[in-house]
């Protein structure tokens, strides 16, 4: 395993913790588990909040070209009089969500925190700045996202077909991580995500497991040793299992029969786990998962 290869990881180079707090549930999650992330890593910590309108939420028609002109000009000052003030509530709020996550980072993770609030669209807004990013972190389902069907949040399913460092999606509720499940299959996108693993100080002292799905074939077997074998070079003792079945299926078994506290995946490729991240098999997985998940590509 090379410093070249290690390094192709990104949580292994210079760089911040970026995390984009909203005023969903997941704003105090997002706030430890970046916190947690950027302690690990020994790197600068960013809290954001971006301001985005939202057209599903604005009036559906204006009316104003209906009226005379003087109540037309009453009421179009009256509008810009009230965005104007919905604006400044909208800023009082992002700063206040800033502030909290801030002093979560402080008090139950001893870590200071830069904060940034800005306008325009979240994707956009963090593609500007993926450059200086080590790691990203944000909730699997943002402010607007339907609960009650329990859809991933389509701001997520953006960032994370969007970006190209690594994807910290946490989930609603914050707890310490000490079992690590990775899921592997031998093609080169896992690999990395093995070498990542092994040299990142983020699982530095943590329960490492690796899963591959599939027949317990020669193949399967060697690419596991291979696994577990980069992991021992390390310094860490990793245990692996081959598992038959439907990746979705046997993930989400593993994940709670070995009480694992965060999943390490690829984002995209064409193996069956390498294709999680792309249809409905990622949107399960990511949806119903009820540990935080750690995207690589």
């Amino acid at each position: 395993m090379t410093e070249q290869t290690i390094g192709q990881s990104h949580l292994n180079i210079g760089g911040r913790v970026l995390a984009a707090i909203d005023p969903s549930v997941y704003s105090e999650s997002v706030a430890h588990y970046a916190a947690w992330a950027a302690k690990r890593l020994d790197a600068p910590l960013e809290y954001l909040h971006v301001l985005d309108r939202h057209p599903e939420h604005a009036p559906s028609s204006d009316l104003s070209g209906n009226l005379a002109l003087g109540a037309r000009e009453t009421l179009l000052q009256e509008l810009a009089a009230l965005d104007e003030s919905r604006s400044r509530l909208a800023q009082d709020c992002g700063r206040a969500l800033l502030g909290h996550a801030q002093a979560i980072a402080v008090s139950f993770h001893g870590v200071q925190a830069e904060s940034r609030l800005r306008h325009g669209a979240l994707v956009d807004t963090l593609a500007e700045h993926e450059a200086q990013v080590r790691l990203f972190v944000l909730g699997k389902r943002g402010e607007h996202a339907d609960f009650a069907r329990g859809h991933l949040g389509s701001e997520v399913e953006r960032v994370v077909r969007a970006m190209h460092r690594p994807i910290l999606v946490v989930s609603r509720a914050y707890a310490e991580i000490t079992r690590v499940l990775v899921a592997f299959d031998g093609s080169a996108t896992t690999r990395k995500g093995v070498e990542m693993v092994a040299g990142s100080p983020l699982f530095r002292g943590l329960n490492i497991e690796v899963v591959t799905v599939g027949a317990p074939s020669d193949a399967n077997r060697r690419n596991l040793e291979w696994a577990l074998a980069t992991l021992a070079t390390a310094g860490i003792d990793g245990q692996g299992a081959i598992v038959e079945g439907e990746a979705d299926d046997v993930i989400a078994q593993q994940v709670k029969s070995q009480q694992i506290d965060l999943l390490v995946m690829g984002a995209y490729g064409h193996s069956r786990i390498r294709q999680l991240i792309v249809g409905s098999t990622t949107t399960s997985v990511l949806r119903t998962c009820r540990v935080p998940v750690l995207l690589l590509r």
